[in-house]
């Protein structure tokens, strides 16, 4: 689906990526739009296609990292061309082992990164993520 935007009189395109492959998005929201090149990546949960989320934070924090690399796959990119990652972390000392699940996942690949600690999420996850990247 295209959007256009009009914004100080100058139009600019808006690309909803969608395919069979993408997870639905639950609410009214994208879970990734292009613009420009850059793909922007709606928060994601460590929740799986049968709605199940994993016990631990390794766990968790590893289905959203291989959910988002998915979304990328599916629209001409990848891991390695993420630009900037947000974290979102229920309990501050989870930033240790979600630091040493995303070092292992990302390989050499250091996009910028923010951890933020809040106070709950939906379905009591321990973490999400959104991100931006480029194709």
């Amino acid at each position: 689906m295209n959007l256009l935007a009009i914004i100080n009189q100058e139009v600019y395109q808006l690309k909803i990526m969608e395919n069979e492959k993408i997870p639905f998005a639950n609410g009214h929201y994208s879970n990734i739009i292009e613009h420009n090149g850059i793909l922007y990546i709606s928060g994601q949960l460590p929740v799986d296609s049968e709605k199940n989320i994993p016990i631990t934070i390794e766990e968790q924090t590893l289905l959203v990292l291989n959910k988002i690399d998915l979304m990328l796959n599916n629209v001409g990119s990848e891991k390695g061309k993420l630009l900037q990652v947000r974290i979102y972390i229920t309990d501050i000392s989870y930033w240790d082992i979600v630091n040493d699940v995303f070092s292992v996942f990302m390989g050499n690949h250091k996009p910028t990164r923010t951890i933020v600690p809040v106070n709950i999420l939906h379905y009591n996850c321990m973490i999400e993520v959104d991100a931006i990247a480029y194709i």
